[in-house]
C-alpha cells in the first residue's frame, strides 16, 4: 500500500509539473505577443528566446553527454534539419503573434499531434486503422473552423501558424528517429546554438530599441520561460507515463485564452471555440487509440 501510494504521489506531481510546463509556454507566447505589439520584431525575439536558452543549457548541461559523442553524417542531417524546423517554426510563431489571438494560435498548434500521426505513415511507415484516420479527418475539420480560409475572417498570419504545427510535427518525427541514438541534451544544444547563430545577424539587421525595466525583463524572460518549460515538461516524464501527462496539455488552451482576456482583453468567439473543441476531441481520440490494449489502430 505504501509503495503504491508512492507511486501515486510521483504521478501527482508529474501531472502538476506539466500544467506549470505549459504554463511556461504560455509565459513565453504571451509575453512576445506584449512586445511585437509594442514593436519588437520577430527576430529579434526569437534571438532572446534561443540565446537565453541556450545561455541556461550550457550552465545545466551534464558534460558527460558530451564524452565519447561521434555523430555518424546522417545525425548530423537529421540534428540540423531537426533544429531548422525549430528555428522556423518559432519565428512564423512569433511572427503571427503579432496578428492573431493567443486563443487562436494556440488552437491551431494543437493540430500538430494530428500532422504527426498523418505523417508518421509515409515517414515511419506506421499502419494506421479507420479510427485514427477519422480523428485525423475531424482534426483537419476543427482546423479549418479556427483558420476559415474561405470566409471573411481568414487572415493571412493563420498559414503561418499551420506552417508552425506542420514544422513541428515533423520535428517531432525527427526527433523520435534521433531517440535513443543522440543524447537529448545533445540534441537541445544543437537546436539553441543553431537558433542563436542564424539569428543573431537577423536580430542586428532589425534590431529595435529596447526601453524600459519590464520590457528588458520580458525580452529576457523569453528564453528563461522557454528553457524552464522544456526543463520542467522532461522531468514530469520521470514521475508518470506518457499516456497519463498528455490530457494536461490542453491546459496551455486555457492558460493562453485566459492571458488574451486579462492582458489584451480579447475573447475568442464562438468559431474559434469550437474549433478549438474539435481539435482537442480528435487529438484525444489519437491518444485514446495509441494507449488501448493492442495499440493504435
Amino acid at each position: 500500500m505504501e509503495a503504491l501510494a508512492g507511486r501515486q504521489d510521483r504521478a501527482g506531481l508529474g501531472m502538476v509539473m506539466m500544467l506549470a510546463a505549459w504554463f511556461m509556454f504560455a509565459c513565453t507566447d504571451s509575453s512576445v505577443k506584449w512586445l511585437v505589439l509594442g514593436g519588437l520584431g520577430a527576430f529579434q525575439l526569437a534571438f532572446a528566446r534561443y540565446g537565453v536558452a541556450l545561455i541556461l543549457s550550457v550552465i545545466s548541461m551534464r558534460h558527460r553527454a558530451f564524452r565519447g559523442t561521434r555523430l555518424t553524417p546522417r545525425q548530423i542531417r537529421l540534428l540540423l534539419l531537426r533544429a531548422v524546423l525549430l528555428v522556423t517554426s518559432t519565428i512564423s510563431n512569433f511572427v503571427a503573434l503579432r496578428y492573431l489571438s493567443l486563443t487562436m494560435t494556440a488552437a491551431i498548434m494543437f493540430s500538430s499531434p494530428i500532422i504527426v500521426s498523418a505523417l508518421a505513415v509515409p515517414l515511419l511507415g506506421e499502419k494506421i486503422g479507420p479510427w485514427r484516420w477519422f480523428a485525423i479527418g475531424l482534426g483537419f475539420v476543427g482546423v479549418l473552423c479556427v483558420v476559415r480560409p474561405f470566409g471573411a475572417g481568414f487572415h493571412w498570419a493563420s498559414a503561418l501558424i499551420v506552417y508552425n504545427a506542420t514544422a513541428l510535427a515533423l520535428f517531432s518525427i525527427i526527433t523520435r528517429k534521433l531517440s535513443g541514438e543522440v543524447a537529448t541534451q545533445v540534441m537541445q544544444i544543437w537546436a539553441g546554438a543553431m537558433g542563436t547563430l542564424v539569428l543573431l545577424p537577423l536580430a542586428i539587421w532589425s534590431w529595435q530599441p529596447i526601453s524600459g525595466a519590464l520590457t528588458w525583463a520580458l525580452y529576457l524572460a523569453i528564453g528563461a520561460f522557454a528553457w524552464t518549460g522544456h526543463e520542467i515538461f522532461a522531468r514530469a516524464h520521470r514521475y508518470a507515463d506518457v499516456s497519463l501527462l498528455m490530457p494536461f496539455s490542453y491546459s496551455y488552451l486555457v492558460y493562453m485564452a485566459g492571458a488574451g482576456w486579462l492582458l489584451f482583453g480579447a475573447l475568442p468567439d464562438g468559431m474559434t471555440l469550437v474549433g478549438a473543441g474539435i481539435i482537442v476531441v480528435s487529438g484525444l481520440i489519437i491518444w485514446w487509440r495509441e494507449n488501448r490494449p493492442g495499440g493504435a489502430t
